[in-house]
Formats: structure tokens, sequence, C-alpha cells
């Protein structure tokens, strides 16, 4: 894996494998052929560097179909990859929600995320306008990739599972789970029926799972 020395490092984003992640992170997601083409390289020789980042856990593999073409490999990165950039807004919104809860308690903290889950709802809201189900639920999972969430969908019998493989918040929702509230109130809020969360990362899950019904054309 990449050293732990590397990872708040500059020098390491000036290394080839650097500067792919570096970009993933900044287009959301992206095939060997288009990086190659971004850094002037072989499409071999970013296949290369990302096979080992697939294998440190930091880059994460998808077939994709773009148009009429036959489907292609489209990478992006996963939540691991965050650490390999400075950050410490986990420990500055740890420290505020520690003041928000002992200035109004639990139901402040609660308030808070439902209404920045309300609030995250009216913004996009126009992206869900005249969608069904189906189309809202992939214009759902599309904005959280935005957000640096790798999402995606999956058509049941039922209707759909949303699916989030990563949080970027995980050392916040350790220490306040009401974090999770805003996912939850963004779902109320464009989702028919009563989506049901089945499955979460902050309780050992492989991802967070909700299951929301709808019928498939």
């Amino acid at each position: 894996m990449v050293k732990s020395h590397q990872m708040h490092d500059a020098r390491f984003f000036e290394t080839t494998r650097g500067r792919i992640v570096a970009a993933l992170r900044r287009r959301h997601g992206a095939t060997a052929v288009e990086l190659a083409a971004e850094f002037g390289l072989s499409a071999n020789a970013v296949r290369q560097q990302l096979v080992f980042l697939e294998r440190d856990g930091y880059v994460l593999e998808r077939s994709v179909k773009r148009g009429p073409t036959k489907p292609t490999l489209e990478y992006s990165l996963t939540g691991a990859a965050e650490t390999l950039f400075p950050q410490r807004y986990d420990r500055i919104l740890n420290a505020v929600l520690r003041e928000v809860r002992e200035e109004g308690g639990d139901s402040a903290v609660v308030s808070l995320f439902d209404r920045m889950g309300k609030r995250a709802a009216d913004r996009y809201s126009e992206r869900f306008k005249d969608k069904d189900t189906r189309g809202r639920v992939y214009e759902l999972s599309e904005i959280l990739r935005e957000g640096g969430v790798e999402a995606d969908v999956v058509e049941t019998k039922g209707g759909f599972e949303l699916r989030e493989h990563n949080c970027p918040y995980a050392k916040t929702v350790a220490e306040h789970p009401e974090v999770c509230r805003v996912i939850h109130t963004v779902l109320h809020e464009t989702m028919p029926g009563e989506p049901v969360q089945v499955e979460s990362l902050a309780t050992g899950g492989h991802a967070c799972r909700f299951e929301i019904e709808g019928a498939i054309s």
C-alpha cells in the first residue's frame, strides 16, 4: 500500500499514480483511455498504475455503458482514497458537533441534520422534477457520487436498491450517528413510499443499502 508518510506528502501527487488519484477525484470517474489522453501516456501504462491502486483499496472498477457502444471499464476512488489527501475536516466537525450537543442536547444535533437533509433535497429538487422512481433513484446516485460517495443502484423485484459503498463522514458518524439523518431525510423528501435502510456501514455492513419501492417498467 501507499506508505503513511506519503499520504499527506505533496510529492505523491507529482507521481503518475498520484496524478491519477487526483484526476479521478476531480472527474468522479474515468476510463484508462481517458486518463491516458489527459496525461499523454499509453492506456497500458495507466492500467498498470490502476492495478496497484485497486490492490491497495483506493480505486474501484465497474462496467458502464456509454451510448450504443459495448460496456467499458470506468475507474473511481473509494472512500479510503480520501486518506491520501490532506484533511482535518473530521476533527473540526466533531468538535463543532460536541459544542452543539453541549449547548442544545441531542435534539439540537438531530434538528441540525434534519434541516441539512431538507435543504439538500430542496437544492436538488429541479433534478428530480418530472422523473419517475427509476429516474429519481439513479439521479440521487449521481448526486451522491458528485459528493464523493461511491454509490450505485440495483434493480430488484420489488423496486430499487440504492447502495453507498463508502462514507466521507465515517469518522464523524462513529461519534455522531445523527449525520446519517441527512440521507434519510433526502430519501424521504425525494422518493415515493418509505425507503428502508437494510444495511449500514456504521454497524459493520459492507455498504449502506436502502430499499425503495417502485414499479420496474
